[in-house]
This record gives structure tokens, C-alpha cells and sequence, in this order.
């Protein structure tokens, strides 16, 4: 061969190379091999085996780049689980996808239930046929047909499974419907952490069935419905919508494309040589768990009249339900297995059964075949009794729900017999399966296994006892100021209802009195105001064991304060509950419940006023410390060398930014006449206080406004010392002095915290009185109501 030629062939064998491996990103191997002409790939390559090598390599390359394109490292584990005749026919189509795809899937079979029971036809055989290779086969069944066969069962599967999901470790199990089986399958897959895809699910029928399918729907993590209806059910029932796939019944892959083959051999097979088409019925009727004495007799009429119907009838067997014995029993008394009009079987294969369904003249009995999957060929149903109240079904099925009488039943026939329906499209369109296995390729198993429900909101509204009808529950909340005694009565909305307040006396016993005299008062006070008084709730300064209730010892703003049982005198003498802390950390709870720490995990708050105290909320929870002394913010030292502190230290921030601290420096002004400026005046007789030395800076007070500053900068170091340690994402500063000190915070922490910290919020309290809402929530937050 000339070289010329060589050269000029091999240029276009790599062109057309190239051009394949272009147009395979888009088209699957197989696809382009049958639009390629037989004269292209006779001239390409010299044997067809060559070019079916050379497209399977490269659809596998384009299979792999899919694979990491979604993010599939690893094919997925899929165990499908049949129990019955039934669900095979609507599991076969998903695992012949899933075989399809083994690059994608890997499939195990479990089998269990009556597929392994002689008397049920044995119906694993037809899983064998089809080629699939049985992982496990699961005796599971204890036979009596009866309620208690039935539990028995289910506990005998639950000791089985575990050892069987153990030795397969599947990334999900597919379980179908709403058996009894099925429900071990899913209770056993639920607790051991194996996803659950449930076919058929927020469908609506009678019977226990109802129950056991929506109980399987709980379990599962993802579904398969095959209706609109049944979608919005799921949905009704708080499962979340992205895991939920409309996708129609599997069964209607087959069924849609089934019809117009060839039937009459398998007619004559099942119901004889002289039987032509819409001149035989189909009967398929199952006890009702639910009330099995009826079913029976139903069943007994159901016969009485076929055999006064007078046509080929084929006669299924019951399915292993509590109640199918006693039915056998009255085939066998009818003497059906030998009647001429009858033909009598424990098991017709599925793709035989379509065609007989399919081109019957009448489907009767209570099976959710003849509900769902007969309305795709038009054939007349007659559906008996309550088994499938409630399923969506064609025109073509008329209700008996009282077949009661076997001339109600025999009238049926008679209506119903020979005639043809439109197809129904209700169940599917015949494209399930596709939308399945997509939907099986998105799952993603790094997202967290704990399924979330999706709650609808609920209105806050006031439930329905005479007590919250008529009465709005409330706390005592109490206030222990150096210079006051405050008493309120605070409803649960953080309203406050009445008021009272005293002066705080300077004695322990007289304290404790004029405590137990005003709350005995607002408590009578709280009948006439329609409020339920549910506890009381002490906000107090100093250390406080809230465990206990007692003051361990208090600040020298609240003389003989030490050691201090409130709890059992308030207790003993209201008869209710009550809570006792430090007044920082109620100030925390108030800004929890009802202002900007609302929703909030991690903050601090900073009091401002007579003292300087706080409260620390980590993860929602109140930081108390191991001896009850966490939180003392006002206790940070900012200067070694600063002025003294109540406490007996120096340069605390309390010593530079409390209200007695500003108190102090303003009546140094005031004694060296540098306080008042123009626009100030002050009585003989009036004590000098922290608002004239803030009035003074306001009106141009050099000395007051460098005071003011001093004390900005000493809280502002405090609180980066707090951002430094806590690291909280919001700072509220709250008390009578807040609104003065927050820009002088945010300008320290902008020059002098880490980069990780500066962009705290820092927030001014809007509670109007942060001790008393702190007391009260310490009741609102942790009591519970009381119902007589």
C-alpha cells in the first residue's frame, strides 16, 4: 500500500476518532453505533467485534466521568426486600433498572414473608426467572392465618433481619406498600441506621393496612408515591417535600406496554381452550384484618354469586393475612377447586396475570390490583366491602361497600360484566422507573441520616382549659436594689401588670418582712387583676446559690445580706414556687426571653447603673461557674493602679464606670466648684449624682467629659477582655447608663481587639426594666402551668 495513502488514512481515522470521542459526551455508545451506517463500520474497522470493543471502553470512560461529576465516589448498596406476589410485581421493574445500571448500583435481594410458602405457590421461583440471584431467603411466616400468627411474624422477622442487614450493609433498603412484613423490614432498617425509600406511600385504603402504610412512611427517609393526592398526604403528614418523588406506580412501566401482546395462549393456559376474550372474570378478594367474621361471609356471597353468575371465573387464592384459612376453607366447602365454571390457583406470574386482567370481562374481590393497576386496560372492577376505601380509582370500578346479599353482589355483575372503560393514567404513565433510579443516583449519604420533619407553623394561640381561658398566667417578680424594694406582677408576654415599689430597709429581718408583705399583697392583688401567679422570682445583687435559693453574700449596697435563705420563708408563706439569682444574670434571662439575646446562642450582657454587674448566656444556658461568681463583669480589673473598688481591689471597671464611681468623681468637681457650667443650677439641699456629672458633659464640661471618657474606655477594655475569653457574638449593654457608654465601647474595641472580635455587635438594652423581667423569667422560663 503506497505510504502516501497510509498517511492520508491514518489522518482521517484520527479525525473521526476524535469526532467520536466529542459527540460520546453527549450521546451513550450504543446510540451512535446504531446511527452509524453498516458501510461506515465496515470501512473503519475490518470486524464488528472491534468497534463493539471500542464503544463499550469508551461509554465506560463516559459512565466514570459521570460518576464523578455527581460527586459518587462509590456505587450504592441497594437492598430491595419482597415479602409477596403482590410487591414483586412493583419492585421487579425498579431492580431491573437497577441491574441495568451496575455501574451505578449494587443490588441484593432479601426474600421473606409468603413468597417461601408451598401453600402461596412458592412465588420465589418467578424471582429466580427473572434472573435475579436471591441474597437471603427469611422463614418469617408463622402460620395459623390468624391476629396473632400475624405479630408473631413480625417478631420472628425482627429477629432475623438484624444479622442479614449486618452481613449486607446496604446504603438503602427499597420496601413497597403497606404489609405487615414490611413493616419489620422497616422498623428493622430504622434502627440500625439503614435508609429507607418506601414505595407507595400516603396512599389511602382500609383495613389495618392504613396504618402499618403510614407507619412505614414515618420510618422512611425517602418516597415514592404514585399519585397527587398521595404527594399532599406526605406532605400533610410533615415529611419533607424534597425527599418525596411523584414518580407513579413502577408496575405501570410494564403494564402500559403490555396488552397487545399475545394473550390467548395464556388465557387458554389459565381458564381453558373454549374461553374467548371478555368472557371470563377474574376473582382476588383477601380478609379484612379489621373484621374478619364479615370478610369471611362476604367472601361466601361473593362465591354464591359467581356460581350463580355462570361464567369461567379464575379464583386466586387469599394472601397470608389473619382470616385466609377460614376463606380456603370456603372455596373448598363450595367445592370451587372442582367446579367446572372455576379455575383455582395459589399463583399466576405477573406478566401472565396482566394479560388475564387485562382482557377479562369483569375483575371482582377487594385487592388493590383491581383498584389501581386494572384501571390501565379499562376492564371493569367491582370492588367488595371497606378493604380500599378511600384509593383513587377510574370509572371503571364500581363500589359494593355493603356486600351484604348475594343478589347485591350478583346485580354488580350484571352491570358491570363485558363492558369497556376508558384507560386510566390515575396510578402512572409508564415512566416510573427512570424517575426512580435518578432519584436513587441524588441521594447524597453524606447528608445527615436523622430525618427532619416539616412542621407546619402553629399560631400561638391560648389552649383550651378553663384556666388559661379565663386567666393570664404571670410571676412575682422581685427586686432587691441597694436603694429599692420592687415588686411587679409580669405576664408571660413580658408585660408588666402592676408595680409596687419601697424602700429597701436597712435590716435583715425588716427586709425580709416588708419582702413577704408586699408579695402576700400582690399576690391578693393578682385575683382581682385576672393574672394565675405560677411562682416568684428573686433578682437580688451579691452571689446567689440559685440551686439552693440562698444569698450566699451580698454587696455592701445591701446590708446584712449573707447567707440568706429567701426560698422556704417566700415559699412557706405564698405557696409557691421560687427561683433566686444574682440581678447580672436575671438581666441575661430578660434579654434571652424578651429582648436581643432572643434566639441568640452566645452573649453577654453589661449592667450598667449603681454597680456594674452581667450575665453570660453559652449555648442558650445561663453560665453560673463553680461557686456561683461567674459573670461578675464589673470585677475586671482594667488598671493595677486604679481607684478603689467596693469590693476592696483596685481599677475594677465598677470603680471608673458605676454610677457610685461617677457619683464620686462628680461631687470632687463639685467640692472644687469645677461641676457647674452655665445652663446648671443645683439646690443647697441636693446631693450631687451621676446625671449631673453627665448634664456637665453635655453642656461643654471639659473636666465631666474626660471623666465620661475614662469611664467609656475603662468599661470598652472590659468588655475585649470578655470578647477575648467568651468570644460571644452580641454585647448588650443595658441599665440607666448604656445609651452614655456604647460609642466609647465600640471605639475601644475597634482600636484595641483582635481582628476575630471587632465586628461584635454591641447593643443598647431596650427593656424597659431588665431586673424585673430577669425575675420574672426566671419563673416563665422554668415553671410549668398548673391545671386544677
Amino acid at each position: 500500500m503506497p505510504l502516501a495513502f497510509l498517511d492520508t488514512w491514518a489522518h482521517c481515522w484520527l479525525m473521526f476518532h476524535r469526532l467520536l470521542t466529542r459527540t460520546l459526551r453527549s450521546f451513550s455508545a450504543r446510540e451512535l453505533f446504531s446511527h452509524c451506517s453498516a458501510s461506515l463500520r465496515g470501512v473503519v474497522f475490518t470486524h464488528n467485534q472491534d468497534l463493539e470493543l471500542y464503544f463499550k471502553n469508551l461509554s465506560k470512560q463516559k459512565q466514570k466521568e459521570d460518576m464523578e461529576k455527581n460527586g459518587n465516589n462509590r456505587k450504592l448498596r441497594v437492598c430491595v426486600a419482597t415479602c409477596n406476589r403482590a410487591d414483586y410485581s412493583k419492585l421487579a421493574p425498579i431492580m431491573f433498572g437497577i441491574k441495568a445500571e451496575p455501574q451505578f448500583f449494587e443490588l441484593d435481594v432479601v426474600v421473606l414473608g409468603s413468597h417461601l410458602i408451598d401453600d402461596y405457590g412458592n412465588t420465589y421461583r418467578m424471582i429466580e426467572q427473572d434472573d435475579f440471584d436471591i441474597h437471603t431467603r427469611l422463614h418469617t411466616i408463622v402460620r395459623g392465618e390468624d391476629e396473632a400468627a400475624m405479630v408473631e411474624s413480625v417478631g420472628l422477622a425482627l429477629v432475623k433481619l438484624p444479622d442479614v442487614l449486618n452481613r449486607l450493609k446496604p446504603d438503602i433498603m427499597i420496601v413497597h406498600g403497606d404489609r405487615f412484613d414490611a413493616l419489620a423490614l422497616a422498623t428493622s432498617a430504622a434502627l440500625m441506621n439503614i435508609r429507607i425509600l418506601h414505595i407507595e406511600g400516603g396512599e389511602v385504603s382500609g383495613t389495618i393496612d392504613d396504618s402499618i402504610r403510614h407507619a412505614i412512611t414515618k420510618l422512611a427517609h425517602y418516597h415514592v408515591c404514585c399519585t397527587r393526592s398521595a404527594e399532599q398526604h406526605l406532605i400533610a403528614m410533615c415529611e419533607d417535600h424534597d425527599r418525596i418523588l411523584l414518580a407513579g406506580c413502577p408496575s405501570y412501566d410494564k403494564l402500559l406496554s403490555a396488552k397487545n401482546k399475545d394473550y390467548m395462549s395464556v388465557i387458554r393456559m389459565w381458564l381453558g381452550e373454549d374461553v374467548k376474550p371478555r368472557d371470563y372474570i377474574v376473582a382476588l378478594q383477601h380478609p379484612v384484618t379489621t373484621d374478619i367474621k364479615h370478610s369471611i361471609k362476604m367472601f361466601e356471597l361473593t362465591l354464591d354469586a359467581l356460581i350463580s353468575f355462570n361464567k369461567r371465573t379464575l379464583v386466586l387464592f387469599p394472601n397470608v393475612d389473619a382470616g385466609s384459612k377460614e376463606m380456603v376453607r370456603v372455596m373448598r366447602k363450595k367445592g370451587i377447586e372442582h367446579h367446572p365454571n372455576f379455575r383455582a390457583v395459589k399463583h399466576v406470574p405477573f406478566d401472565q396475570f396482566i394479560q388475564l386482567v387485562a382482557h377479562a370481562g369483569c375483575m371482582i374481590g377487594n385487592s388493590s390490583c383491581g383498584v389501581r393497576e386494572v384501571g390501565a386496560f379499562g376492564t371493569p372492577v367491582i370492588n367488595l366491602g371497606t378493604r380500599q376505601t378511600g384509593r383513587e380509582t377510574g370509572e371503571n370500578v364500581l363500589h359494593v361497600r355493603d356486600a351484604d346479599t348475594q343478589d347485591k353482589i350478583l346485580h354488580a355483575l350484571q352491570l358491570q360484566f363485558g363492558k369497556q372503560y376508558p384507560c386510566s393514567k390515575i396510578y402512572g404513565d409508564g415512566n416510573a422507573v427512570p424517575r426512580i433510579l435518578k432519584f436513587l443516583k441524588s441521594i447524597d449519604l453524606k447528608e445527615p441520616l436523622q430525618k427532619k420533619f416539616c412542621f407546619p407553623p402553629v399560631k400561638d394561640n391560648i389552649s383550651q382549659d378553663i384556666d388559661h381561658i379565663l386567666e393570664t398566667q404571670s410571676a412575682l417578680a422581685v427586686d432587691l436594689g441597694g436603694t429599692n424594694l420592687r415588686v411587679a406582677i409580669v405576664s408571660m408576654k413580658g408585660e408588666i401588670v402592676k408595680k409596687y415599689t419601697q424602700l429597701n430597709p436597712k435590716t435583715y429581718e425588716d427586709r425580709l418582712g416588708l419582702i413577704l408583705k408586699m408579695c402576700v399583697e400582690a399576690a391578693s392583688e393578682a385575683v382581682n387583676l385576672n393574672c394565675r401567679i405560677l411562682g416568684v422570682g428573686i433578682s437580688t445583687g451579691g452571689r446567689v446559690n440559685p440551686r439552693e435559693g440562698i444569698v450566699l453574700h451580698s454587696t455592701k449596697l445591701i446590708q446584712e445580706w449573707s447567707s440568706v435563705d429567701l426560698r422556704t420563708p417566700i415559699s412557706d408563706a405564698l405557696h409557691l414556687p421560687v427561683w433566686v439569682d444574682n440581678d447580672g444574670n436575671c438581666a441575661a434571662l430578660a434579654e434571652r426571653k424578651f429582648g436581643h439575646g432572643k434566639g441568640i446562642e452566645n452573649f453577654v450582657t453589661l449592667i450598667t447603673g449603681t454597680g456594674i454587674g452581667g450575665g453570660i448566656i453559652h449555648q442558650h444556658e445561663l453560665i453560673h461557674g463553680s461557686s456561683f461568681c461567674a459573670a461578675e463583669l464589673g470585677h475586671i480589673v482594667v488598671s493595677l493602679d486604679g481607684p478603689e473598688c467596693l469590693c476592696g481591689s483596685q481599677g475594677c471597671i465598677e470603680a471608673y464606670a458605676s454610677g457610685i464611681a461617677l457619683q464620686r468623681e462628680a461631687k470632687k468637681l463639685h467640692d472644687e466648684d469645677l461641676l457647674l457650667v452655665e445652663g446648671m443650677s443645683m439646690k443647697n439641699e441636693e446631693v450631687v449624682s451621676a446625671a449631673h456629672l453627665i448634664q456637665a458633659a453635655k453642656l461643654g464640661n471639659a473636666k465631666a467629659e474626660s471623666i465620661l471618657r475614662t469611664a467609656g474606655t475603662a468599661l470598652g477594655l472590659g468588655v475585649v477582655n470578655i470578647l477575648h475569653t467568651m468570644n460571644p457574638s452580641l454585647v448588650i449593654l443595658s441599665g440607666v447608663l448604656a445609651s452614655h457608654y456604647v460609642n466609647a465601647v465600640k471605639d475601644v474595641i475597634h482600636r484595641q481587639a483582635l481582628s476575630s472580635v471587632k465586628t461584635v455587635d454591641v447593643v443598647v438594652s431596650n427593656l424597659a426594666d431588665p431586673a424585673l423581667l430577669g425575675a420574672a423569667s426566671l419563673v416563665l422560663d422554668y415553671t410549668t402551668r398548673r391545671i386544677y
